[in-house]
């Protein structure tokens, strides 16, 4: 694995010192302590990235297709044959079950490079009709601002369509979990990326993520992250007119309809919402469901917690480690007592054994209302909040009394009744009875949840520009 302590950049094609001498700790959550430090780059080095970038992108956004193909192409295969490699490190820098780590965190990070590679195999980059031609053409700089709590796969959800598209990128990850960024700097750069086509600059938001929101330079802006974040990023990146795509905050409902197996349904529920210890933009925290079968729902659940396994995310067994770090630990806390709801299982405080870590118990509440603080706001944790309904009208209104809309879910054994009602909720993607994950599905939200998608055609379409040509 990379050396923990390593206080480079990556920039031009080669690693290189920090002109900041700021140093930022890497904290295991497992046991608190602190496992290195990375360099807090400062507003010359991101400077410096995005003059790298600038400089490159005139040469690399001309490369033939096949060019991009099989850069993308060696990107993936380096990334599969240091799979092992990435798992680990997450597992240090976040705290995430290694066993989650190998078949979701890494697997799925893999995909997106073969989703856009596929795509690039007959993209449409110039289409002509009539006497008019339409270019899809690459926007420029790009800089890519990625979260801790999916530290990989959101790197290679912004990076893959950023290079099929023929951008150059400026990454700044998340500088609570870097230990997978290095690696993939690393990676980048045994690939043979052109120089100054891949960047990475490891530092805080407000440095570092404001001199890249701000630049005029830096002609678009990706950013996954909370929805405050998102907020200042657009208001920083507003007086240079760029291009701000956000995939930012959400409190998913996963509405179960009557006519659904409750006993499948009740139990992946819970899974569904504290994967990844619950902390997923998209995670499904409200589990809404018919008023008469309450205390059947409450029985299910807790049986599904009770199947969870908290403790070392290195070891095997475990389902679900610490959460990924001190702040959110804090806050996961504090917001899991609640104003009035019935308690079915968890609550605050460790899980005993576990007390060395930022480890919390799996918690389910039921008899939740949408006036109340674990109904509304984003927890982060593995909290579920169990809301019942009178009706199906009553289900929409519930399922859409949010200020987010990102994910949401459906469960009913009728699939024109799922259609139906999933065409009914205000949010960016809607799963029907737990369907396995599509690379290619569009990812972004309604709402406070962002603007813009992720993934598939709609993420590299994010990083075009569209030039008509009259008279062509």
């Amino acid at each position: 694995m990379t050396n923990v302590n390593d206080r480079r950049h990556y920039i031009d094609g080669a690693w290189c010192d920090s002109v900041g001498t700021g140093r930022i700790a890497v904290i295991d959550p497992s046991s608190r302590m602190p496992v290195g430090e990375i360099a807090a780059g400062d507003v010359a080095d991101a400077e410096r990235a995005i003059m790298a970038a600038r400089r490159a992108f005139a040469g690399f956004s001309q490369t033939p297709v096949a060019e991009r193909i099989a850069l993308l192409d060696r990107i993936h295969g380096l990334l599969e044959q240091r799979a092992e490699d990435f798992a680990q490190a997450m597992v240090t820098e976040m705290g995430v079950a290694i066993t989650f780590a190998r078949e979701s965190q890494v697997r799925f990070a893999i995909a997106h490079l073969r989703v856009q590679s596929e795509l690039l195999q007959d993209y449409p980059f110039l289409s002509v009709r009539g006497t008019t031609a339409t270019a899809r053409e690459a926007i420029g700089v790009c800089a890519l601002i990625t979260p801790w709590n999916w530290p990989l796969y959101q790197i290679t959800a912004k990076v893959a369509p950023a290079l099929a598209a023929g951008c150059t990128v400026i990454l700044k990850p998340s500088e609570l979990s870097p230990l997978s960024a290095l690696l993939f700097a690393q990676l980048m750069h045994d690939a043979g990326v052109p120089k100054g086509v891949f960047n990475m600059v490891n530092g805080t938001g407000e440095v570092v993520g404001h001199t890249l929101s701000t630049h005029p330079d830096v002609d678009m802006i990706s950013i996954t992250g909370s929805t405050r974040a998102g907020v200042l990023v657009a208001q920083a990146a507003a007086p240079t007119v760029k291009r701000v795509v956000q995939e930012l905050g959400g409190k998913s409902p996963n509405v179960l309809l009557d006519d659904a197996d409750f006993d499948v349904a009740v139990g992946k529920g819970v899974l569904a919402g504290f994967r990844n210890v619950g902390q997923s933009c998209s995670a499904p925290t409200r589990m809404i469901v018919p008023a008469s079968r309450l205390d059947e729902v409450e029985r299910l659940a807790a049986a599904a917690v009770a199947g969870i396994v908290v403790g070392d995310p290195r070891d095997a067994a475990t389902t679900m480690g610490p959460i990924a770090n001190a702040a959110q630990f804090a806050r996961v806390i504090a917001a899991g007592i609640a104003d009035g709801a019935e308690l079915v299982c968890g609550g605050p405080g460790h899980p005993a054994g576990l007390e060395s870590g930022f480890f919390v118990r799996p918690t389910v509440f039921s008899r939740v209302s949408t006036s109340m603080r674990i109904a509304q706001e984003e927890i982060f944790g593995p909290v579920l909040s169990i809301i019942p309904y009178d009706d199906d009208e009553h289900a929409v209104a519930i399922a859409n009394d949010t200020l987010y809309g990102l994910g949401s879910h459906v469960q009913s054994a009728d699939p024109v009744r799922a259609r139906r009602f999933a065409a009914r909720i205000r949010a960016g993607q809607v799963h029907i009875n737990y369907p396995a994950w599509d690379g290619h599905a569009a990812f972004g939200g309604y709402k406070r949840s962002g603007n813009g998608r992720e993934y598939g055609v709609h993420g590299l379409e994010e990083f075009l520009e569209t030039k008509s040509i009259v008279g062509y």
